[in-house]
């Protein structure tokens, strides 16, 4: 009985340390994965690099909409964070990569590039048809 209870805690010690190093890189608040080449991939699918270009409601260098700055303010609201969002950061491309990982912290904890970027056009509910043209054009940017 006595090695069964020996087996069982250090089998729980060990789950517990992975555990620790998986989350080691993060506060809970940001991703360690680099979206360097996906953001940039981005920028230059969504606005060829111009931090002020605007079509209809999305705006800066990834195209923010009002919707996607609302949704990054709830996040930070659950997370306790006192920082918080405006319409104007969208052309601030920097803040604008903030608000990428910030989504992706919460909505793509596996770092899933390919829901990244599907998910950046067609929302956390989309539809891989729908996405597929706008899915190739940012990988084509990414190679």
């Amino acid at each position: 009985m006595i090695k069964v209870v020996r087996k069982v805690l250090i089998t729980l010690a060990i789950l517990m340390a992975c555990s620790v190093k998986v989350n080691a890189g993060t506060n809970g608040n940001e991703s360690s994965f680099d979206w360097t080449p996906v953001i940039n991939a981005i920028i230059q699918v969504e606005s060829g690099g111009n931090p002020r270009a605007v079509s209809g409601p999305s705006c800066g260098a990834m195209q923010i909409t009002p919707i996607c700055v609302r949704e990054c303010n709830n996040i930070l609201q659950k997370r306790k964070s006192k920082k918080r969002y405006t319409l104007n950061d969208r052309f601030d491309v920097q803040k604008s990569k903030e608000m990428f990982i910030l989504l992706q912290s919460y909505f793509n904890r596996g770092n899933d590039v390919e829901h990244a970027i599907r998910s950046w056009n067609g929302g956390q509910h989309y539809s891989k048809r729908a996405t597929q043209r706008y899915y190739e054009k940012v990988m084509r940017h990414m190679k």
